[in-house]
């Protein structure tokens, strides 16, 4: 006689779109759902979808940009009486431009969505997590968290906390049955670049674009496998592989040269 297992649950934040969306539809092969996001029609269609999976899919309409949104996400997925055994914290979003020209509650907003959001929902499930002795999760860093970035300075910020944040916790994890990866990508082929202002950069005009579903793939294998980071892309990994030889002064105006328009503005 067969014992039928329970399917493990996976919550997944900015899933409407993207990486989030990508990362969704390859965990309802043999996860239960629960996505999140502000746009309650994707989630419904991306619901509707990964039921021949056999998933059950939750959908949470919620912006994580607001402060308290973390905490009551969480209360709502309690009262519903979920658990949740992988947390994919990948909802966030960039802007570019001059610091000092930006809408500074754009940018507030920026840090509240990824940084205090991500921190606060990871610091809410983690318990959980640790008390039942298994437990993954995956936060959406990027290859922009190693060096500063001019031009999009708060955006660059923001992922460099991501990144430091998750490997020091995979490293605090060991041995708990709790695992945390950070997958840094580069310039993915997503609405990232249009909500950010960035389609005419070099970034996505001179340089190699993923495509969200390879960048996906990639994650889940590292999620999968315990590990620390992963950065999707051989391109990518061997540009961070020079960075380490290079002056960091180099690297920060290389980085300015990237954010520039293709047609764009001279160097001031």
């Amino acid at each position: 006689m067969s014992v039928v297992t329970p399917r493990p649950t996976a919550l997944v934040t900015g899933a409407s779109a993207g990486i989030g969306r990508e990362l969704a539809r390859l965990l309802a092969i043999d996860h239960n759902l629960i996505v999140v996001a502000r746009r309650r029609d994707q989630l419904q269609a991306l619901a509707d979808e990964v039921k021949p999976h056999g998933a059950q899919c939750w959908v949470f309409v919620c912006d994580l940009a607001e402060p308290g949104a973390a905490r009551t996400l969480f209360e709502q997925v309690q009262h519903a009486g979920l658990t949740v055994d992988v947390l994919v914290n990948n909802a966030g979003f960039g802007h570019l431009g001059p610091f000092a020209e930006a809408d500074l509650a754009k940018s507030l907003r920026m840090i509240q969505l990824n940084v205090a959001a991500l921190t606060e929902l990871t610091g809410l499930f983690l318990p959980g997590m640790l008390a039942r002795r298994r437990g993954q999760i995956l936060n959406v860093g990027s290859i922009a968290g190693f060096q500063p970035g001019p031009l999009m300075a708060v955006y660059y910020a923001t992922k460099a906390f991501v990144n430091s944040f998750s490997e020091a916790l995979h490293s605090e994890l060991q041995g708990t049955g709790v695992s945390v990866t950070v997958l840094c990508p580069g310039p993915v082929a997503t609405e990232f670049a249009q909500v950010a202002g960035m389609q005419a950069t070099r970034v996505f005009t001179a340089g190699q674009v993923m495509e969200a579903r390879t960048v996906a793939e990639a994650g889940l294998r590292a999620l999968r496998a315990g590990r620390r980071l992963v950065v999707p892309g051989w391109r990518n990994r061997v540009l961070l592989f020079l960075e380490r030889f290079a002056p960091r002064g180099v690297i920060i105006h290389a980085v300015k040269q990237m954010m520039q328009q293709r047609t764009g503005a001279n160097d001031a």
